[in-house]
């Protein structure tokens, strides 16, 4: 992380770039757009972190940015989408990251940020919200590219959102290898469902839907001519836009999957209960017989069958296993014990 002089941890790097290359030297954003405007070429790239609406402000009143545009930059949780304003495009994304957990629990497990890139002629702005999705690592690699940096803001455009789909992709498949997890429980015969954390990963999914899917239509327009980007980066964008399809598709996948998931494991739990129920019954019908009998028997009338016969109590005996063998059997028969 590069700290600007006078601007703490906010601004996290600022820098200009003329002709694919980092000018040296540390920078606050006025003199950067000062020096890019004296030379007549380059751009600036201002990377910001959580800007307060007195930072975002200054930024704003520096580079010319619409009030509107700077409201959305400080406040989080917004749609994804593109907006123009006048020479300035303002693309708002999502980002997404997993955290690490216990198949079982129900903690979170996709956790969301914010990217909001203000792209113009001379300069182009990262509003970064989140402390997952820092963006050094996509600095670096456009500084060791400098033919991609000449096409200038959108080059960093293309390279920011690249980044951001990216990242769904490695989010996308830790968490298929947790609903595969939850699979193989589900149809492990003798396995207990927990139906709690299905329904905790389904609503993760959804929310990774939320961020993700929006993001289709903006990296659509961005690919279309119109937009004041060069040829080259609208092709980039549109690869960008067809590994987004790819990966809108594959979500929505697991949200079919999750949904049948946990149908699966509902039947599987009314099954269960059903073969507790027969157990039960089972059990309850053995004990029936011989409590019957002995309760005919402790009636204490003078005048019952066999009641002053001296083989009468080993015939009940007899007659209560019998029937309690023959019922035990014709229940093992059918699976109920």
């Amino acid at each position: 992380m590069t700290r600007v002089p006078g601007h703490g941890r906010v601004i996290v790097d600022c820098a200009v770039y003329v002709d694919g290359f980092r000018l040296p030297g540390l920078l606050t954003p006025a003199d950067a757009l000062a020096e890019v405007r004296s030379r007549g070429t380059g751009f600036v790239w201002v990377g910001l972190h959580d800007p307060d609406e007195k930072q975002m402000t200054e930024i704003a009143r520096t580079f010319g940015l619409h009030a509107l545009a700077a409201e959305d930059a400080v406040k989080a949780n917004q749609r994804p989408k593109l907006e123009r304003y006048d020479d300035t495009l303002v693309l708002v994304m999502r980002t997404v990251a997993y955290v690490e957990h216990e198949l079982h629990s129900v903690s979170e497990i996709v956790e969301t940020g914010e990217i909001l890139l203000f792209t113009a002629p001379e300069f182009i702005i990262a509003v970064r919200h989140g402390e997952h999705s820092g963006l050094a690592g996509v600095r670096q690699e456009l500084e060791a590219d400098p033919d991609r940096l000449r096409l200038g803001p959108g080059a960093v455009l293309h390279g920011i959102a690249d980044y951001v789909v990216d990242s769904y992709l490695e989010v996308g498949e830790s968490v298929e290898l947790d609903i595969d997890a939850m699979e193989e429980e589900v149809f492990t015969p003798g396995r207990f469902v927990a139906i709690a954390p299905i329904y905790h990963l389904k609503r993760e999914i959804v929310e990774l839907r939320r961020a993700v899917t929006p993001l289709a239509v903006p990296l659509q327009l961005l690919g279309k001519p119109g937009v004041p980007l060069p040829k080259e980066v609208r092709r980039y964008i549109r690869d960008v836009a067809d590994h987004h399809t790819k990966v809108a598709e594959r979500i929505s996948d697991f949200d079919e999957a999750l949904t049948t998931l946990i149908s699966a494991a509902l039947a599987k739990i009314a099954v269960q209960q059903s073969t507790d129920m027969r157990k039960i019954s089972s059990l309850v019908a053995l004990a029936a017989v011989p409590t019957m009998i002995a309760g005919i028997y402790g009636m204490n009338f003078d005048h019952m069958p066999e009641l002053k016969q001296p083989w009468g109590y080993p015939a009940v005996l007899l007659v209560m296993v019998t029937i309690c063998t023959g019922l035990f059997l014709a229940f093992r028969r059918n699976h109920w014990l």
